[in-house]
């Protein structure tokens, strides 16, 4: 079974492009999902938390997001060792999931992972492919998709890595440009993923 990793900011078209790999059969393992899973289901990654960050669960012993992200945001060393955390058990989960997927004759596997390169997730991949757009395209994307200002829009593209990391460390770039319509760009990301699922 091939693995293949999708990375990139937000609003640069990645649901598109794992739309073109859904119509290849491939199953899509969301690493946000299952992330916000894990914070809602999983005992071991609460305990972990609770014991590095103290009270952060809500009345009914849940992760209270907002109250670990008080804690977090603003402070690069309490950030790096929630992501530490946080990639481990996320990390472990994907590998699951990824043995089902085989195990059920899935021809292929996508990891969409925002941190895919950073959280090592990016080594159980056969290839990754960053998907990339220009900053002022992504701005008007995500303020439509979420409904949310273009101040805190801006703020949310400019807190993300930038096009020149993932053109650094993913193996293949998909740029959406200016021009591109979502059939365009689909037409190009399938293309792509299918020269990658038909080498050996």
């Amino acid at each position: 079974m091939k693995i293949i990793g999708i990375t990139g900011p937000t609003g640069a078209g990645k649901t598109t492009a794992l739309n073109a790999l859904t119509s290849l059969g491939a199953c899509i393992i969301d690493a946000d999902q299952v992330y916000h899973r894990l914070l809602e289901e999983s005992a071991p990654l609460r305990e972990a938390l609770t014991a590095r960050f103290g009270d952060i669960c809500d009345g009914a012993g849940k992760v209270d997001r907002k109250k670990l992200g008080n804690v977090v945001f603003g402070d690069p060393a309490a950030l790096e060792e929630l992501n530490g955390i946080t990639h481990r058990f996320v990390g472990e989960e994907i590998r699951r999931e990824l043995r089902a997927a085989e195990a059920a004759g899935a021809p292929a596997a996508a990891i969409d992972a925002i941190a895919l390169v950073e959280s090592g997730t990016g080594e159980l991949c056969d290839a990754v492919v960053g998907v990339i757009a220009p900053a002022e395209l992504r701005v008007r994307r995500i303020m439509a998709r979420e409904g949310i200002s273009e101040d805190y829009a801006r703020k949310r593209v400019k807190a993300q890595k930038g096009e020149d990391f993932f053109r650094e460390n993913c193996d293949y770039i998909l740029e959406n440009s200016e021009d591109d319509t979502p059939e365009a760009f689909g037409a190009r990301a399938l293309l792509l993923f299918t020269e990658i699922l038909d080498r050996n």
